[in-house]
């Protein structure tokens, strides 16, 4: 997990703390459009396996933890899987290569990586815009974009603790999306947001970044 500088964290609070003056937690914000967004969204051609999918010592695709059961009856003792059940195993695992769509940095809580958002169209006027949580990451963003004008995020934690606060309200909303590209039905935007933690209101959740990914 890549960490904002202190010092960066601490003048976005200070601006924060000025342009939020008046405004409720969690209020919508206006959007910046642009015709188009240059700068570096290479991650987008990045992709991995899906979790728990690896290459073993044999080279064959196989998966560690969260395997479909079906599949150990596939392997020997070593984890090779079978030669004969190597097309049965592969209609079972997920293979797919998956191309990261989101890149970004926080020091959300339980948070290592990551790399994938879903975004769908849920209404008319609303899209919708989830990060994916893992393993080892369960602060989850949520941003919805709401008739082409105001940005709300959210944050939420599906934490392994049942004492974990579940909800942090945005305190700021900076989202700019690329114009052209939206219209093609593809979201490409840069965000920096602010949330608020209400055991540490002077410390407030930072969470910047940029997506690149179709809208569903």
């Amino acid at each position: 997990m890549k960490k904002i500088n202190p010092a960066i964290l601490y003048i976005m609070l200070l601006l924060c703390c000025g342009a939020c003056k008046g405004r409720k937690a969690n209020s919508a914000i206006a959007i910046t459009w642009q015709d188009s967004i240059a700068g570096d969204f290479s991650f987008a051609q990045q992709w991995n396996y899906p979790e728990g999918v690896y290459r073993n010592v044999y080279g064959q695709l196989s998966c560690d933890g969260l395997c479909p059961p079906e599949t150990e009856l596939m392997k020997d003792e070593n984890g090779k899987i079978f030669q004969d059940s190597l097309a049965s195993f592969y209609r079972l695992l997920d293979t797919t290569h998956r191309y990261q769509s989101l890149q970004s940095d926080t020091e959300a809580p339980e948070f290592m990586d990551a790399p994938y958002v879903q975004v769908k169209r849920i209404h008319k006027d609303t899209v919708e815009v989830i990060s994916e949580i893992n393993a080892s990451t369960h602060s989850q963003l949520k941003i919805k974009i709401i008739k082409d004008q105001y940005v709300l995020p959210t944050v939420t934690l599906v934490s392994m603790l049942p004492t974990a606060k579940n909800s942090y309200p945005s305190l700021s909303a900076q989202l700019t999306i690329d114009e052209k590209l939206w219209k093609k039905g593809v979201l490409k935007a840069h965000f920096n947001f602010l949330f608020l933690d209400e055991e540490n209101p002077n410390k407030p959740i930072a969470w910047k970044g940029k997506i690149l990914s179709e809208i569903q």
